[in-house]
């Protein structure tokens, strides 16, 4: 797994909207100036991630970018894998499993890719945005307060998904 400028570039902005969760809308240039990265190159990075949907817009004077689910629901790995591809060192796991299975002379050496792979997807699946967030700061009490009070879903009867009604985002 290799993390490219760009993908830096995305954690820090992801994180810095994380621990602006509850303040809405964020502008660019407000990012770019907080994180210390280039303007114009953070605008293609938000946009790739608007299209992805873990990121809105807002337009208008209060407008910006922000997070389309809170921070404790956005894992690392969704946003590296978004940017950057593949957590493998070679192409996905399928890729690698696929080079376990046929090639003898070099089974333990795709086998510790692999190992390696799964090592790293595992801390990267299990760390979300809000785990990124000093434990202290007023931001990360937010989010925590917030997910605890977040209702429980409703389960539909079959009948009532069946009679047309339809969940909105």
């Amino acid at each position: 797994m290799r993390v490219s400028q760009k993908g830096l570039y995305a954690l820090q902005a992801m994180t810095m909207l994380a621990r602006r969760y509850q303040e809405g809308a964020i502008r660019i240039r407000d990012i770019a100036y907080d994180q210390n990265l280039p303007e114009k190159f953070l605008e293609l990075i938000l946009l790739e991630l608007k299209n992805a949907r873990v990121l809105e817009s807002v337009r208008g004077a209060k407008g910006g970018y922000r997070l389309r689910r809170a921070p404790a629901e956005i894992r690392l790995s969704e946003i590296i894998r978004l940017i950057d591809g593949p957590l493998a060192p070679f192409g996905d796991a399928e890729q690698l499993r696929s080079l376990i299975d046929r090639n003898d002379d070099h089974r333990a050496l795709y086998k510790v890719f692999l190992d390696v792979r799964d090592a790293a997807a595992k801390i990267l699946e299990g760390t979300s945005l809000a785990d990124l967030m000093p434990s202290g700061s007023p931001a990360a009490a937010k989010v925590r307060s917030a997910k605890k009070r977040r209702p429980q879903a409703t389960v539909l009867p079959m009948a009532a998904l069946a009679g047309g009604q339809q969940g909105h985002d």
